[in-house]
């Protein structure tokens, strides 16, 4: 069995509550872009026309506490907007010129148009996406050729993950198990509330809630290590059912009492799992018509990200016609984003209004772009499916980004996920992973570690 061992360091203090799941849960998305105040639809349009100034005077103020709220979450937004959309032309032919030193003006200009590189206007000046290059050398095949030229094409990853894959479905395919490649994993998190922080003063009850890993499926084996001082409270496991119940983010709690605030305050937490790639034979014969007492979970739109619009429910008559069969159907809705949603590098999620509607109308997404354009034209189908999210692990180094996958379901089981989703095409897995929240929980608005 391959082990990792990683650690996890915070600086701030993280508020990751456990709460039971829900039937009727929030809509995962910032209140901004569900409020009916004229002042934050308005403020809202000023932004789509590009004057950010504009709105932002607009949110100032307000009465009641849910009108301050979605006036704040709006200028909030607007906030994030500008940092996402930061970058300067003259700043974008900087960073090219650091692997195409004679690249110019002209040639950022059409790159960007031929990658439809994304910016925005803000009161009257043009700012790229913060991220670009990077779109612009996955999708211009000139600027690739140019970088390639001036011997600057960035090396071959030594991991190669067709040949994982390989591994992964030979093993399967042997041993007839659909849980294979066993990886150890040890975390180690600290949290450390620097000296003299704002507020902190002898006497005060420091109370913080440290990601802990759910039980689940391909993730086993959850030991809680070490941990200082004394956990008080270690949030439920989620339970598998329909709907989900138990805890819907796993946390472990622990409080602290301020002795001297000079000095920083401390939390410590280290725990291992063992996390498998997931490999389920999935067979069409197989396939069985929902339960009679199924209570409708995840067949529905939840507004904004999932959103039933005439043109995705178009796409998927189109892309389905006329099959019955749930997996065939579903199969074909994954092949159908895989071939016509390229992964691109995406903007923070709680910018984004609707996750389906901006993944399937620009015809690009990250993974859970991607996923949720899946997972919203298979409800369309008729076929309940799901978020699930985690994070990527790799030995020695820091906690990795997100990994973000869907779950259809089958009357066999659940099928698809974070390592695999159908036997003729696998999603990229990680080489390890870390599942916090339950299947089913959509990411939170501006989620911790996604944002500035």
């Amino acid at each position: 069995m391959k082990s990792l061992l990683l650690s996890i360091t915070f600086t701030i203090m993280a508020l990751l509550t456990a709460i039971p799941a829900r039937a009727n849960e929030p809509a995962a998305a910032s209140r901004a872009f569900t409020s009916k105040d004229p002042a934050v639809v308005k403020a809202l349009g000023l932004v789509d026309a590009g004057k950010f100034t504009e709105a932002e005077a607009l949110l100032a103020g307000g009465t009641g506490e849910e009108q301050i709220r979605d006036r704040s979450e709006a200028w909030e937004i607007i906030r994030r907007i500008r940092f996402e959309y930061s970058l300067e032309p003259p700043e974008l032919l900087t960073k090219l010129q650091k692997t195409i030193p004679d690249v110019t003006a002209e040639d950022v200009e059409a790159w960007a148009k031929e990658s439809k590189a994304r910016y925005r206007m803000i009161d009257g000046k043009k700012f790229y996406f913060r991220r670009e290059p990077q779109n612009i050398f996955l999708f211009s095949s000139e600027a690739k050729k140019r970088r390639a030229h001036a011997g600057r094409a960035p090396a071959e990853p030594k991991w190669q993950l067709l040949d994982h894959l390989k591994t992964i479905a030979d093993e399967a395919d042997q041993t007839g198990k659909v849980e294979v490649q066993p990886v150890l994993h040890k975390f180690k998190e600290t949290l450390t509330l620097r000296s003299n922080a704002p507020g902190l003063k002898a006497g005060s009850l420091v109370r913080v809630w440290l990601p802990y890993p759910q039980e689940y499926r391909q993730q086993q084996n959850v030991k809680l290590l070490r941990a200082s001082p004394e956990p008080k409270v270690i949030a439920p496991n989620a339970i598998e059912g329909n709907p989900v119940t138990g805890g819907a983010q796993r946390t472990v709690y622990m409080e602290q009492r301020v002795e001297d605030p000079t000095k920083p305050v401390q939390f410590k937490l280290s725990f291992e799992y063992t996390s498998y790639a997931y490999y389920p034979k999935l067979e069409e014969a197989k396939v069985q018509a929902l339960p009679a007492g199924w209570n409708g979970a995840n067949l529905s739109e939840r507004a904004p990200h999932i959103v039933f619009t005439p043109e995705i429910r178009a796409q998927v008559a189109i892309v389905t016609g006329t099959e019955t069969n749930a997996l065939v159907k579903a199969r074909k809705i994954f092949h159908w984003v895989s071939a016509n949603i390229p992964w691109n590098a995406e903007d923070e999620y709680c910018i984004i209004p609707s996750l389906a509607v901006k993944g399937f109308t620009a015809r690009r997404g990250d993974c859970g772009v991607q996923n949720t354009v899946f997972i919203t034209m298979c409800r369309v189908a008729g076929i309940p499916a799901r978020w699930q999210s985690g994070y990527e692990t790799e030995a020695g180094r820091e906690l990795g980004h997100a990994r973000l996958g869907g779950n259809v379901y089958r009357a066999v089981g659940l099928a698809a996920g974070r390592c695999v989703v159908w036997r003729e095409k696998i999603q990229r897995p990680a080489r390890g992973g870390l599942l916090l929240r339950a299947p089913g929980q959509l990411p939170d608005d501006c989620e911790s570690g996604l944002g500035p």
